[in-house]
């Protein structure tokens, strides 16, 4: 796999007419061949930032290179080089699936290749539908043709923004499916999400924006390892008015009317501590019914970064 990144994006920003300054100081290198989830709350930049890299809207400042084309001194190479499925379903309700996604090749300059496009829409399992109008079709079928029109003139990279929104939870697995199927085909996936759950299942790395900054950007595994945490929560067999001064180093936190002890212990330290707060427990005489322990979820990890962001 190349070392060299499929997009790079060098000190970018984006201030409006109206004075709104919308991305600050953008530095991000998404590599060849993964799945890249870009994270944030609305607003954060996300948006305006794919618009720029897909040639949408002009930056203020900075550069942006797709598949070593400057997006603005080599715009049709570069533009070449990339797929943008948008969050709205922009498709022509009484077109074929494949008069849709043969114009939209066309569109890109690219020579009539049947057999490629064939193939794509068999990996989408589009191919029975090729005939069939638009309008006939379901909500997922019809997200797939927007991933097949975006695919048409056979891009390196390729933009999925907010792909599942408003989809039910089975469509979701669907989609996630042809992610997979897409990666493994050698294309370099970049997805904007609002459900966590979503990164967390499919991205390899994780960029997180939040008020025009990316705030941090981390292989996936390694962020929740990182920024994890565990808690240990004791139910406890009586009612505590306070913690006692014998356990304040342990940072307890009491709660749900002193019948539950949270424990916070980091999960890359050495020591949990487990074993001494038990003892420091046993020696002022609290006694528990039951203990759980709960690993942060990248959920919580995002929370908390955009909170102190």
């Amino acid at each position: 796999m190349s070392t060299e990144p499929i997009i790079a994006v060098s000190r970018l920003s984006k201030t409006y007419d109206t004075g709104f300054k919308a991305l600050s100081n953008i530095n991000l290198e998404v590599r060849p061949g993964e799945i890249f989830a870009l994270l944030g709350p609305n607003g954060a930049g996300k948006t305006t930032l794919i618009s720029i890299i897909c040639g949408i809207v002009n930056p203020s400042s900075g550069t942006v290179t797709a598949g070593g084309h400057d997006i603005i001194t080599d715009f049709r190479a570069a533009r070449s080089q990339i797929g943008l499925v948008p969050q709205e379903l922009a498709i022509t309700p009484f077109e074929s699936v494949w008069n849709t996604v043969s114009f939209s090749r066309g569109l890109f300059g690219k020579p009539r290749d049947d057999a490629y496009l064939e193939t794509m829409l068999k990996q989408l399992s589009l191919w029975d539908k090729k005939d069939s109008n638009l309008m006939t079709l379901s909500g997922g079928m019809k997200r797939r043709v927007m991933i097949a029109k975006a695919l048409s003139h056979e891009p390196r990279i390729l933009f999925l923004d907010e792909p599942t929104a408003g989809v039910d939870v089975e469509l979701r697995r669907e989609m996630w499916d042809v992610v997979r199927t897409l990666q493994a085909s050698g294309v370099t996936i970049i997805l904007t999400t609002h459900y966590i759950e979503e990164a967390e299942l499919m991205a390899d790395r994780i960029g997180v924006i939040n008020k025009g900054a990316i705030i941090l950007v981390e292989e996936k595994a390694e962020l929740i390892r990182k920024l994890g945490r565990k808690q240990l929560t004791l139910h406890l067999q009586k009612p505590l008015d306070a913690i006692p001064p014998s356990l304040a180093k342990h940072r307890l936190e009491l709660v749900e009317d002193g019948t539950v002890l949270h424990y916070t212990y980091d999960t890359q330290g050495e020591r949990t501590g487990i074993t001494a707060l038990l003892a420091d427990l046993g020696d002022a005489d609290i006694r528990f019914r039951d203990l759980e322990t709960k690993e942060s979820s990248l959920e919580d990890i995002f929370v908390d970064l955009v909170r102190n962001g």
